[in-house]
Parts: structure tokens; sequence; C-alpha cells
């Protein structure tokens, strides 16, 4: 059974997250995403083309993506190279403080330029992405022009 795992799960956005898929046959090519839809309805991906080690294992922070969003060695990569599906976005984050951003990762059979509704992963999880830690306190700041937040921590 394939299994994809982010670890950990939660955490703050400048966090490494570590990656893992288990359960592929060996050397089986294999498609990993990154997708996340923005505040403003907007769905952001990435994604990587792997070949499964001999344990049918795939991990990103030790196997070099084949092609796709990016190629090498990335450990982050599927974070890092997400882009928007509508050209001239960016992705932001307004609510910083009140929810996370959720990156669902899957693994597809092959190669995948594109992933339409009929394709169903070999497995899924998710990812949440904070940017803002438990207990921080967010002061707005107007001062003349200037225009900001303090985050004080607990």
């Amino acid at each position: 059974m394939v299994e994809v795992t982010a670890t950990p799960r939660s955490s703050l956005a400048d966090r490494p997250v570590q990656v893992q898929v288990r359960g592929l046959a060996p050397s089986q090519l294999v498609t990993l995403r990154a997708s996340l839809t923005d505040e403003q309805g907007e769905c952001f991906q990435a994604r990587a083309f792997f070949r499964a080690d001999k344990a049918g294992e795939v991990d990103p922070g030790r196997h070099a993506a084949l092609g796709g969003s990016y190629a090498g060695v990335w450990p982050m990569g599927l974070f890092w190279f997400l882009q928007p599906d509508t050209l001239f976005r960016r992705l932001v984050k307004r609510d910083v403080a009140g929810s996370p951003f959720v990156v669902r990762l899957e693994v597809f059979d092959g190669l995948r330029l594109v992933t339409g509704p009929q394709d169903q992963p070999l497995a899924s999880c998710e990812a949440e992405r904070w940017y803002v830690g438990p207990g921080m306190q967010r002061v707005p700041i107007r001062e003349g022009r200037v225009r900001g937040a303090l985050f004080l921590p607990p």
C-alpha cells in the first residue's frame, strides 16, 4: 500500500517539512504534486518526477527530482516551487494569524504533466503551514505614513 507523509504535519511556514513516499515498486516512476488554494481561491501547484529507490521509497531530501517544476535534490522543492494556475498571481497570506495554508501532497503513478479530475492519486496527505506561532500577539502599527504589524511572542 502506497503512503505519502509530511513530517511534521503542522508547522510554521519557515520550518522544514520532510516528505516521504513508501510502498512503491522498486524503480517505479511517480509524480509528486503539491497544491494549495489561497484565500482568494487561486490554485498554486508544483510537481516533481521521481524514480523510487530499491526499497520502493521516494524522499525529495535524498533523491533527485528528474524534472517537473524543478530538478535535483531539493528537500522543500514542492513547497518552494509552487506556481499559480493563473499567470501573474502571487502567493500571499493575508490572514497570517487566523488560519494556515493547507498544502495537499499527492503521489501519482508515472509521469504526469497534467492531472485531471479523473486521475486518482496512489496516496495523499496534507501539511499545514502556519505564519504565526501559538500565543503570538499582533499589534497594528500606524505612525505617520508607516503601516505595519508588530508580532510579540507570548
